[in-house]
């Protein structure tokens, strides 16, 4: 028997003749396709077979692990868009700052907010008694303006600042995904606070709910991965000194609403048992949340119509 007829191929290069077989699947392979394995070589349909089976790691909340705080990153930006937006055009924040009922007259003036609608008879209702329920979301991105207010653009940078510092700690050890969602509903949840607990015809604007919800996300997964007591403690301590400082002159509400609602939803992130169950457990409690806001919201909202719930 001739050598030509003896001689083995690559099965993904035919015209290669080669000696050297995959120690997986023990086909022939050529020098192009062989993979440094632990023992001999393999081809690149294995590699990416045995890439597959490999357990990915995850964050302690059970989320993809990655290397780029993406969600802070666009939070920042849109927020700081956002900004630069009702810096150039100040009736944005009329119309989409959290406001839970004002009524507007003929004139286009406002009426006091404080009665019930069907006693003043006015046919047209601003906030979220009108209808507008995304204020309780978009009034997070948007600020006070650098000309106005006691802060000016200070707020929004305090805000950035924290958001920043916080939120690519926090992003990391949830993941993305769960990040937004404990972002957004912590927003919402000093919006709910702020529409039970303020003037209905008071604007609010700001980031601070939201921020607060991700300091108390900070402070649960320090606490669960088992980080210096002493120095969470006095990170929290100090994120409660400033809930009750900033009462005076903010809307403590919006800050308090963020907190008890961030913090929620990390005890569920950091504390879901580890096993099928984990993903129902953290979903289940968001779902909750959403719930109990959107039920006190449409029964705050029904007290400021007289009973007539406006969606």
């Amino acid at each position: 028997m001739d050598s030509e007829s003896t001689a083995t191929t690559c099965y993904r290069h035919p015209a290669v003749e080669c000696q050297v077989r995959c120690t997986r699947c023990e086909r022939y392979i050529c020098p192009d396709c062989m993979r440094a394995a632990p023992v001999g070589h393999q081809c690149p349909a294995c590699v990416k077979e045995g890439a597959r089976s490999v357990r990915q790691a995850r964050t302690i909340a059970g989320g993809r692990v990655s290397t780029t705080p993406v969600v802070t990153y666009g939070l920042f930006a849109l927020t700081v868009l956002a900004y630069l937006a009702e810096v150039v055009r100040p009736e944005i924040v009329d119309r989409f700052a959290m406001v839970g009922s004002r009524l507007v007259a003929p004139d286009g003036g406002y009426y006091p907010a404080d009665q019930p609608l069907f006693v003043l008879g006015v046919p047209r209702v601003e906030g979220v008694a009108g209808g507008e329920w995304e204020r309780m979301l978009t009034s997070a991105f948007l600020h006070q303006s650098p000309f106005e207010g006691t802060f000016g653009i200070l707020h929004v940078t305090l805000n950035m600042v924290a958001l920043w510092q916080l939120g690519r700690v926090v992003e990391l050890m949830l993941g993305r995904v769960r990040f937004a969602a404990l972002y957004l509903l912590s927003a919402l949840g000093g919006s709910v606070l702020e529409l039970v607990f303020t003037d209905p015809g008071q604007a609010s604007v700001g980031a601070s709910g939201a921020v607060f919800g991700v300091g108390a996300a900070y402070y649960v997964l320090h606490r669960r991965l088992g980080a210096d007591t002493a120095r969470v403690n006095r990170f929290m301590a100090g994120l409660l000194l400033w809930l009750v400082v900033s009462a005076w002159f903010t809307s403590w509400q919006g800050h308090l609403g963020g907190l008890l609602v961030g913090g929620a939803l990390a005890l569920a992130f950091a504390y879901a048992p580890r096993d099928g169950r984990r993903v129902a457990v953290q979903a289940g409690t968001g779902a909750a949340l959403v719930v109990l806001l959107a039920v006190t919201a449409a029964v705050k909202v029904s007290e400021l119509t007289g009973g007539g719930l406006s969606l």
